[in-house]
This record gives C-alpha cells, sequence and structure tokens, in this order.
C-alpha cells in the first residue's frame, strides 16, 4: 500500500559529516578511548573498519586519531591491503600492551562502545530544529489517519487542534472505546514525518544513548543505506511513538544509569523527543497520578526538562514531546482541576451511540468473514443491551464476534450471527459488577 503524503516536509535539521577532529565536537581524549576500546574487543581492525565502527570519516578524522595513538605508542601497524589514496584505510591496527592497558582503564570509566557520540548542545539544537511546533494536521488528513475508527464528530473535531498543540492530551471515557487506538492513529499520522537523532549524546565525558532499536524506527532513506555528506553518528527514524503503562515511575523518566556498564540510558521522554509519549491506563501506576504531574509541570508549561547526571549536576533538554494521556477513570479521582488546567486538551471518548455501534458491528463482521444481519443485530441489542440495561462500547463487537467464532469451533459449525451463537457468545462474555 503506498504510503501517505508526510504530514510535514522539513529540512530544519541535517547533520553534516564532520571534516576534522575539531568539527566532531567531542575531545581527542574521548575518541582515543574509543578507539581503543573497539580495538580491544576486535583485536585487530583496518582503518576503514573501524571508521565505520565509530561513525565517522576516515581522512582526516580518524586517521589523525590513530596517528596520535601510535605516537603514543598504544597500537601499531600489523599490516595494509588498498593503494594509493586508500592505502592508509587499509593499514590494520593492533593495540600494543600498553594500548591494552589504556583501553582497560578506559573501559573502567565506561564500557559504551559503539558510534561516536555527539555533543549534548547539538542533540539540544537538533531537537528545537525538528519538534512538533512545525507539524500542522489538517482535516482531511486526519479523517484519513482515523478512518479504520469510527468516532462521534464531536470528538473528531476535538482530536486534530489537540494534535496541533504539540502539548499535552487527556483522553479520557469507559474502557474499550478506542483511546488507545486513537493515540496509536494519531502516533502513525505523525510518523509519516522523519526526523534525526544520534545513537548516542556526551556531556563533560558522560555518555547517554538516545537510540533505541526497540522504540525507534529507521525511516525508509535510512534502510538505503547511507546518505553522502551526512554525519553517520544520526540515524533518520520515523518520528518516535512510543508507550508506557503501569510500568512507569518517576526513576524512569530520569537519567537511567547502568552501574555495570557506566553510562546513561535516555528516559522515555527523552527518547519521545520530536513525537509522542503516550502514558496508556494514566491513574494505576505505582507512582500517584499527582506526583506524575508535578514532576511534568515545568516541562508542560516551559518546553523543557531537567534530567540529573549520578554526580548530581543537572543537565537541560528540550522538551519537543506530545504527551498523551489515556484513562478509563474519572479525572476527578485522578487530579484537581488545578492539575488538570496544565493539561491542554481533554477528550471525552464517549461511548458509541447505536448507529455507530452497528457500523461497528458491520465492519467488524466482514474482516471476520461473519456474513452481517440486521435482525440478528436487532436481536443482539434487544435482549442483551436493552433489557440488560447496557451501553455498547466499541470493543464489544470484536469481543462478541470472537467469542462466536471460538464457540462455533467448539461446536464444529459455521460462525454465524444465529440466536444460539449469541447468546451463547454473550453469557461468556458479559459479567455484571
Amino acid at each position: 500500500m503506498a504510503r501517505r503524503q508526510p504530514i510535514v516536509i522539513s529540512d530544519g535539521f541535517t547533520p553534516s559529516q564532520p571534516r576534522d577532529i575539531k568539527e566532531t565536537g567531542v575531545s581527542m581524549g574521548l575518541l582515543a578511548d574509543l578507539a581503543l576500546k573497539t580495538l580491544y574487543f576486535e583485536s585487530y581492525m583496518s582503518g576503514r573498519a573501524l571508521a565505520e565502527r565509530l561513525a565517522l570519516p576516515f581522512a582526516n578524522v580518524v586517521d589523525n586519531i590513530m596517528d596520535f595513538l601510535k605516537r603514543e605508542t598504544l597500537c601499531e601497524v600489523r599490516g595494509a591491503s588498498g593503494r594509493g589514496s586508500l592505502a592508509a584505510a587499509g593499514y590494520e591496527y593492533v593495540l600494543t600492551a600498553k594500548g591494552r592497558e589504556r583501553a582497560q582503564d578506559a573501559l573502567e570509566r565506561t564500557q559504551y562502545v559503539g558510534p561516536t557520540p555527539v555533543p549534548l548542545s547539538v542533540y539540544n539544537e537538533s531537537v528545537r530544529a525538528q519538534g512538533l511546533k512545525d507539524v500542522v494536521v489538517h482535516q482531511r488528513q486526519l479523517r484519513q489517519a482515523i478512518a479504520h475508527l469510527v468516532l462521534g464528530e464531536r470528538t473528531f473535531e476535538q482530536i486534530g487542534p489537540a494534535v496541533n498543540s504539540g502539548r499535552s492530551i487527556f483522553l479520557f471515557g469507559n474502557p474499550g472505546n478506542g483511546k488507545t487506538s486513537i493515540a496509536e492513529a494519531i502516533g502513525q499520522l505523525l510518523m509519516e514525518g522523519d526526523i534525526y537523532i544520534p545513537y548516542a549524546v556526551e556531556i563533560e565525558g558522560q555518555i547517554i544513548k538516545i537510540f533505541d532499536n526497540v522504540n525507534h524506527k529507521p525511516s525508509d532513506e535510512e534502510e538505503t543505506g547511507p546518505v553522502r555528506g551526512v554525519d553517520a553518528r544520526w540515524i533518520k527514524i520515523r518520528r518516535p511513538f512510543i508507550i508506557v503503562g503501569g510500568e512507569l515511575t518517576l526513576e524512569s523518566l530520569d537519567l537511567v544509569y547502568d552501574t555495570n556498564n557506566k553510562y546513561y540510558e535516555a528516559p522515555f521522554q527523552m527518547k519521545s523527543n520530536g513525537g509522542i509519549l503516550l502514558v496508556d491506563d494514566f491513574g494505576r501506576q505505582q507512582v500517584r497520578p499527582r506526583d506524575l504531574l508535578n514532576r511534568w509541570i515545568v516541562p508542560l508549561e516551559k518546553r523543557i526538562d531537567f534530567l540529573t547526571l549520578h554526580t548530581g549536576r543537572k543537565i537541560e533538554i528540550p522538551f519537543e514531546v506530545l504527551i498523551v494521556f489515556s484513562t478509563n477513570l474519572e479525572p476527578s479521582d485522578l487530579v484537581d482541576e488545578a492539575f488538570l488546567r496544565r493539561i491542554r486538551h481533554k477528550i471525552e471518548v464517549e461511548d458509541p451511540n447505536w448507529d455507530e455501534y452497528r457500523e461497528i458491528f458491520k465492519r467488524v463482521s466482514k474482516a471476520k468473514n461473519i456474513a452481517m444481519d440486521d435482525r440478528a443485530f436487532a436481536y443482539l441489542i434487544q435482549e442483551h443491551y436493552i433489557k440488560a440495561q447496557r451501553r455498547p462500547r466499541a470493543c464489544h463487537a470484536r469481543d462478541l464476534l470472537d467469542q462466536i467464532i471460538d464457540i462455533a469451533s467448539y461446536l464444529s459449525v459455521q460462525p454465524t450471527l444465529s440466536k444460539e451463537l449469541i447468546d451463547r457468545a454473550a453469557d461468556s462474555y458479559f459479567v455484571e459488577l
């Protein structure tokens, strides 16, 4: 299926390949340590392979690093391959005994090995240049993005302005009416745009890993290989869409220091910069909702966040995240009015009316290859909703039809909307609380 046109085409930030050591933005000491640690684990490597591992150009950068290490008698050339201008890149380097000791010392400070980090200041500039402030969602694009959902017009008209705010959304209402699906549709819509993020950042010798292959999806352009002239320390990804639920704690919203490897993992909101962070099932975390919102008062209002290094130093990070809170609980049971005021858009996702529920049931029946029967549907509504004084939920259609399929399979019959199968499905699905 062809991809939709991106909702925004932005040339706000493209990282240029460094032309020399100075343009990497990091010290020779850090570059030398990273090269030593990489060689330590690989025994020997060619200059070209080492440059690829460090995500730096060989000419004027890695070659100068290796010249420095040779002068310090930390490595030596074991052999060579290639000719002419390619000869230096083909040199095979191996650590000396002194180099192995220095590499071990470097590993005691941090065991990070991978693409060279970028300075925190450059990362901050990139986030501000690629934030959601320039992303505009129009009505037609939103209708296309959520065409698979059946929503009331009132709810639909509230979603677009909320997304364009780029700030925060509070989705509330009964369970099973599609709050998470709405957030996921918004995420898919925003993921049509691409941004650059670094693999890691550095601040005063401390390294923070940013790229996460679980939560970050490389762009189609990235899949085709490196782009000439672009700094390989960065990767182009779809705008992030990260979901956190009951596992969310206050500790996970700060830098997570790995005491074994001695580097940091970026917190959820930092990994979400330029995209969406969905706090699903808000109110059921181990931490109180009030404490979570207190943690985000400054980020939500000032668009900056403060994270803490294990040394106690505070660092400032841009907060270019659209936070979506989704809850089945009553807002008044979670926080007071003063706290809700800090969340820009509040959207109630209501139970579907009967016409909307019929449309949902019709779509799900078609998807599951069960013939839609209006008389059978009317029987379901009368017997198991009206008589039982039960309101429909958007998830009921999917769940009841799955029940019918399970029961029909057990009975070795074709799944249909017969009264018997409807009654058995409803009896095994609905519970009076």
